[in-house]
């Protein structure tokens, strides 16, 4: 019994001084990033899941001073390589899949936020070096406005025969168009490893005439350019909020199947302000920056672990809309999958443009 008593005390102690010691290191990293006064962030604008909130907080609390300067995961990374030490960006925001690539490519440095343990193992890198602050499950925002009598679609089999135009985006450059493309797939017997049956819904879409070039935005659904946009969850939910007439768009996930992924920080090896950028992720990850991402219709990858404002719930797609969405299960396939779309894009979807 003794030895039981003085195992658990034992126990009790280390974890207090455990605590201790994770309080002391983050006061002196608070001390250290108020001292730099300042974080560059790239491909993490305001209008972004709701990083504006973040940006805010981090200067009303930390005096931290911010500019973005937004790009897609790709160019974040070769930012990063190409400047070094004249580096003007401390910290971005990528796609899953770029996590690792910024890890092979040596541009990023670790930082584990307090939190760490309440992230599940495959949403991080066990080093530290990144992992997912939030997730986003491919969805379609649609102009029911502009469909002329067309139902609005509610899966991927819908778009092969609709009358409207559909954009997917860049899939050269942008994590959440090659996500449109995998989640496709997946929902046509595809996999991370074979995209074919959604090349193949792309290509017929294209025949017809129907596939935009221009990027699923608010300005290009407003504008009529867009009917359908294939676009993460969160984006898709900010978009419509903000239309002129938000009742004319619906937000959904296509009921034959989706992807579901998530958005990753990545510090940049060569920050000018290292600590401010890993002050804002331990941020980022705790319960207000989680809250924060949500009011931004992003769902928080702690979510289990914090209590949402019922009004920022509300906000969320309801949870039976994700009953056929499948996370990425061999992500080494999709790295190599995803680094060859953008040929295959446009050798079998974009030469069938009319």
């Amino acid at each position: 019994m003794k030895k039981l008593f003085l195992a658990s005390l034992l126990g009790s102690t280390i974890a207090m001084c455990t605590a201790a010691m994770a309080a002391d290191d983050l006061k002196t990293l608070e001390a250290a990033a108020k001292a730099e006064g300042a974080v560059n962030s790239v491909g993490m604008p305001d209008d972004w899941a709701n990083w504006k909130g973040t940006w805010e907080d981090l200067a009303k609390t930390y005096g931290l001073k911010h500019i973005d300067t937004d790009m897609s995961s790709a160019q974040e990374i070769a930012k990063f390589a190409a400047e070094k030490d004249n580096a003007s960006a401390d910290i971005g925001d990528v796609g899953a899949a770029f996590g690792p690539i910024a890890v092979k490519q040596g541009v990023v440095q670790p930082y584990k936020p307090t939190t760490w343990a309440q992230v599940p193992d495959w949403a991080k890198d066990k080093d530290g070096n990144w992992a997912l602050a939030y997730t986003g499950t491919i969805a379609f925002i649609v102009n029911k406005k502009l469909l002329h009598g067309s139902e609005a679609p509610t899966k991927w089999a819908d778009l092969k025969t609709g009358k409207y135009k559909v954009s997917i985006g860049d899939v050269s450059t942008a994590a959440q168009a090659a996500n449109g493309v995998l989640a496709a797939a997946l929902a046509n017997g595809g996999d991370e490893k074979n995209l074919q049956p959604a090349l193949l819904l792309f290509a017929d879409i294209a025949k017809q005439g129907r596939l935009s070039m221009a990027n699923p935005t608010i300005a290009t659904m407003e504008k009529g350019e867009i009917e359908v946009g294939v676009v993460w969850d969160f984006n898709g939910l900010s978009y419509k909020a903000k239309m002129a007439n938000p009742d004319d768009y619906v937000v959904l996930i296509p009921s034959d199947g989706s992807v579901i992924s998530g958005y990753t920080t990545i510090i940049n090896k060569y920050a000018k302000n290292p600590n401010a950028a890993k002050l804002t992720r331990e941020y980022i990850f705790s319960d207000a920056g989680q809250i924060n991402l949500a009011k931004g219709n992003a769902r928080p990858i702690r979510a289990e672990h914090i209590k949402l404002p019922e009004d920022v719930k509300a906000k969320l797609l309801p949870n039976e809309q994700y009953k056929k969405v499948t996370p990425i299960k061999d992500a080494d396939a999709w790295e190599k999958t995803s680094k060859a779309l953008p040929q295959k894009w446009n050798e079998e979807v974009i030469v069938n443009m009319q």
